[in-house]
């Protein structure tokens, strides 16, 4: 299993903010030119990550981004379900996306929760405190 690209860039993004707490505002453009991300796509994820409340965004003169709650109070898990949506290893417990010819007789299906609830835990138990660190701990 492999992090998309764009939840890969939403963790990048949110460990520089996370740089910047208790400083000024940072702007998107800051925060693509800190982290070699495109311009496009860090404003892409800022509105996303905003929408979810992660980051806070405030206009005019002193305006820019600041979190949205304390990095240590922010989670790997909270990051990638922003840009994501829930954490599920497959689409077959997704109503919507599901169109699996196996779902009538599967014995499986029942236990991808319990799959999925333990990697959403693992991730969850990472903070972007520990993420915006320069070295692992």
């Amino acid at each position: 299993m492999r992090l998309s690209s764009m939840a890969d860039y939403a963790v990048v993004t949110m460990s520089a903010a996370a740089r910047h707490c208790g400083g000024a505002r940072v702007s998107a453009g800051q925060l693509a030119e800190e982290t070699g991300l495109p311009a496009p796509t860090v404003q892409k994820l800022v509105s996303r990550l905003t929408a979810a409340g992660l980051l806070r965004s405030s206009r005019g003169a002193g305006g820019g981004l600041k979190l949205g709650r304390p990095a240590a109070a922010i989670s790997l898990a909270d990051i990638v379900e922003a840009v994501e949506g829930p954490i599920a290893l497959t689409s077959c417990l997704d109503e919507e996306r599901n169109s699996c010819s196996l779902e009538a007789g599967c014995t499986v299906r029942p236990h991808w929760p319990v799959v999925n609830e333990v990697l959403r835990s693992a991730l969850g138990g990472v903070s972007l405190m520990q993420m915006s660190q320069g070295h692992a701990a």
